[in-house]
């Protein structure tokens, strides 16, 4: 047993998932702060692993990244960079600071190395993280490396107006992202998941792309474009989707969120499932479902349109067998949680074998 898994098992789940979450992000943020903190996350943790690929223009010293969910405001990007990630996604981002659901809102189901979560898109607000990633910009490390940025809607806003709160988001945060992700796919943000439909969705792609191509973003090209989707759409759904995103010459879809079913094989107690209630769903039960969408993805895409997997990946051979599938990028999160601050950059070195 690793140091890490003997800290998690006999301390962090002790504690609520949300502590432990903002605690590590405050250590991260110290870490990279200090003199030296930099370069020791690097040595500890990536130790220049990575096997690049150039995906939408922009370089990867690694395919694995960060994905949407844990640096909700861009506060870490660079110490989650130096931990062995090839790129980060920060956000779910909205144009108003909201304080998501009420807790408790995070939760461990650890005999399935998974978690389900009902934030619902906490965070400082559009204006707050572009001065933040501004600053991260301003510094040469900063401008070149890839941090999407995931955009949203407020809870407040109507489905109707939706479209301009996705704009406002592009608009505020296109200058400093080296990809926009388009987010209806959370389960958190009551109706969201109906903007997946090619009606509801088409204007938000078209106002996202429109001020996008405004700018020209860190890497001197414009700002790519991409959908992330839910592992609960049917198949059906996807492929009118696929119609939709060679239509308007979407970049790229990111597949998949977390999922609203609860397997029958879960083995964490029934009970304990119930009493967590809704929310979103990760872990290793969600790549099955995520390497079918991939499969489906790359069949109907063009070879230029970027695959992003996501959902499940919890070893490099998961990583490589979606990179073999068509992936051209995947992401991890609940991974970490579980396997340590050690981990991305364990893949990324593995990766290279």
């Amino acid at each position: 047993m690793s140091i890490y898994h003997f800290v998690f098992k006999h301390g962090l789940t002790k504690t609520d998932p949300e502590f432990a979450h903002h605690a590590t992000v405050w250590a991260l943020n110290l870490a990279h702060r200090i003199p030296g903190g930099p370069l020791a996350l690097r040595t500890l943790f990536a130790r220049g692993a990575g096997a690049g690929r150039t995906v939408m223009g922009m370089r990867f010293k690694t395919p694995l990244g960060m994905g949407a969910g844990f640096d909700k405001d861009a506060e870490i990007p660079l110490a989650l960079l130096d931990m062995g990630y090839g790129f980060v996604e920060v956000g779910t981002v909205t144009p108003r600071p909201q304080p998501g659901n009420p807790a408790p809102r995070a939760f461990r189901l650890v005999p399935d190395r998974a978690l389900i979560n009902r934030m619902g898109f906490n965070n400082g607000g559009a204006d707050a993280m572009a001065a933040r990633l501004a600053k991260v910009r301003a510094k040469k490390r900063g401008g070149d490396a890839v941090i999407g940025v995931n955009i949203g809607k407020n809870k407040t806003t109507e489905l109707a107006d939706a479209v301009d709160d996705y704009r406002y988001c592009a608009r505020t945060l296109a200058p400093y992202a080296s990809y926009l992700a388009v987010n209806v796919s959370s389960p958190n943000t009551p109706k969201l998941r109906e903007l997946q439909t090619v009606q509801a969705l088409r204007p938000i792609l078209v106002a996202v792309q429109e001020e996008a191509a405004k700018v020209i973003g860190p890497h001197g090209n414009p700002v790519p474009v991409l959908v992330k989707i839910a592992p609960d759409l049917h198949d059906d759904d996807i492929l009118e989707l696929c119609e939709l995103v060679r239509e308007i010459g979407l970049d790229g879809v990111i597949a998949t969120n977390t999922t609203i079913e609860r397997p029958r094989d879960l083995l964490t107690d029934p009970a304990k499932v119930e009493a967590a209630g809704a929310g979103g769903l990760s872990g290793p039960m969600l790549a099955q479902r995520s390497r079918e969408v991939l499969a489906l993805l790359r069949r109907e895409l063009p070879a230029e349109t970027c695959v992003m997997s996501v959902g499940g990946i919890f070893t490099a051979d998961e990583a490589r067998a979606r990179l073999d599938a068509g992936a051209d990028l995947v992401q991890g999160f609940t991974a970490m949680i579980y396997e340590g601050p050690a981990w991305p950059g364990r893949i990324a070195r593995q990766l290279l074998g």
